[in-house]
């Protein structure tokens, strides 16, 4: 099950970043120019091929992700009987599995069921696969949205403050911060920060979970130092993206134009430059999304976070297919509605137009 789960991640991570928008630089408007409406049919055209790529990623994930769990022999019926069972037994509840039926058939069943809530049960603990993920996504969620948060808080910031002293000592040294961190992997990061905050600076819990209906801080500081470990690459690469696209566009007649009409700084760059620049950090964050997705689910682990990881992990163990494929498929439908959510942000941004005045 373990190379289920790999194959199918990179069959995802390869879709989805083939799904990913790529636009041009738009053209930068005259002093004068007033800020033109958009056209509603382009923008209606750009969702509606989102939606469409997202829709036949989705089905071609969940596909291949179905058949590699077909593929894998496992036989529940006869572990779950064990050795002294007969064939006829092993067949009455492979039966009862539907484990005798085409595969086509089982797949449309499971898909549509899927779709409607019912993941099927576990072939062990017959508990409801949906109730199993319903109590493990809040917490990979969780990781994956703060990792997503402060690899944004990173990105931006340092790419702006790299953009901004060009050729100085702060450029430097993000840069050279952000080469470091994309070299990290994120498993020696958490291991590396359970090391720090374990030892040296003991501020943060180093293991285990709080719900948030539990308790709003301690929910929020659990969440820290996996969501940190986590966010590096990510946060390295759209700083290394936003320095690039902002230094280019800063250098623009329009920006120049901006400045001789009198504007401030913090203007020119938050209101002008940075909404045109940002695309190609945008598009990073959605190369990075399936990662963050995945990546929460290796570093729950680590942090001993009873998130999908560990509910995968188990279930590999055992054999216990609808588990394992249950977690793939709410793992492969969170990629996918994210990376639509940043095609279709990154296709308005692309064609956001300022004018300096």
């Amino acid at each position: 099950m373990t190379t289920t789960a790999v194959t199918t991640t990179a069959v995802t991570t390869t879709a989805v970043t083939t799904a990913a928008v790529t636009t041009e630089a738009p053209r930068a408007p005259d002093i004068d120019e007033a800020a033109a409406p958009r056209a509603p049919w382009p923008v209606l055209r750009s969702v509606v091929a989102t939606l469409l790529t997202a829709v036949t990623v989705f089905v071609l994930a969940t596909f291949a992700t179905f058949a590699l769990g077909a593929a894998s022999g496992s036989d529940p019926a006869a572990v779950a009987l064990g050795e002294v069972a007969t064939q006829a037994d092993v067949d009455r509840l492979n039966h009862q599995f539907g484990l005798d039926r085409p595969f086509l058939v089982r797949y449309v069943d499971w898909i549509g069921g899927a779709i409607g809530g019912d993941l099927g049960n576990s072939w062990f603990t017959t508990i409801p696969v949906g109730d199993s993920i319903a109590q493990a996504f809040p917490v990979s969620l969780s990781i994956a949205a703060g990792a997503t948060l402060f690899a944004l808080v990173f990105g931006f910031l340092g790419g702006v403050l790299a953009a901004v002293t060009r050729g100085g000592a702060i450029d430097r040294v993000i840069t050279l911060l952000s080469t470091v961190a994309a070299t990290v992997p994120a498993f020696v990061a958490a291991i590396g920060l359970i090391l720090l905050f374990s030892y040296a600076i003991p501020v943060f819990p180093v293991a285990g979970y709080t719900p948030p209906e539990r308790s709003i801080a301690a929910w929020l500081t659990c969440l820290v130092l996996p969501s940190v470990a986590l966010s590096l690459d990510a946060g390295a690469d759209i700083a290394r993206q936003l320095r690039t696209s902002l230094v280019g566009t800063l250098g623009e007649n329009f920006i120049v134009g901006a400045r001789v009409h009198g504007l401030g700084p913090g203007r020119i760059v938050f209101r002008h430059a940075l909404p045109i620049a940002s695309g190609p950090a945008l598009s990073a964050l959605g190369v990075h999304a399936p990662r963050l997705v995945g990546g929460a689910v290796i570093t729950e682990v680590i942090f001993g976070m009873p998130g999908l990881g560990q509910l995968a992990n188990r279930a590999a163990l055992q054999g216990d297919v609808p588990v394992v494929q249950g977690v793939l498929l709410v793992t492969i439908a969170v990629i996918v509605v994210v990376g639509a959510i940043l095609n279709i942000v990154i296709s308005r941004t692309a064609g956001t137009e300022r004018s300096a005045a």
